[in-house]
């Protein structure tokens, strides 16, 4: 039996967001794209990574404005990447030695090729359905 790899687990889309944008903003990007993280840019360059939580967190609260504060100042800043051919097992392995539930996926020049969260793996890895039912399931609003 051939081990699932990170790339087979990934979700390939990433949205990219300036630092200066609000988190207002940022958290209507995110319930478009039906997604918890964006990748946050600074020019060119990789700033971090904000998710829905770190909004909750570190913004709302601590009672911050969510249409005047930045997702540059709320983001993780510590980014931790794994390789797209890297085993699924090695990515939980790394999420839980670093103790995150998102990791940005490069490719072999280390280009962004996609994210894999903690629900990602769980709904590939998980035996028993519970944990995948729950990530699979659509938020309910």
């Amino acid at each position: 039996m051939t081990e699932v790899k990170v790339r087979d687990v990934m979700t390939r889309g990433i949205v990219y967001l300036p630092a200066a944008t609000t988190l207002d903003e940022a958290a209507r990007a995110m319930r478009d794209a039906d997604i918890g993280d964006v990748v946050v840019t600074d020019g060119p360059n990789l700033f971090g990574m904000v998710t829905d939580r770190d909004i909750v967190i570190r913004a709302v609260a601590e009672g911050r404005d969510a249409r005047q504060t930045t997702i540059g100042s709320v983001a993780s800043r510590d980014i931790v990447m794994i390789e797209q051919n890297s085993t699924a097992a090695e990515a939980a392995a790394l999420m839980r030695d670093r103790a995150v539930r998102r990791i940005l996926v490069c490719d072999n020049d280390r280009q962004l090729v996609g994210i894999v969260s903690l629900g990602d793996l769980a709904v590939r890895l998980d035996p028993s359905p519970a944990l995948s039912e729950i990530s699979k399931a659509s938020p309910r609003l």
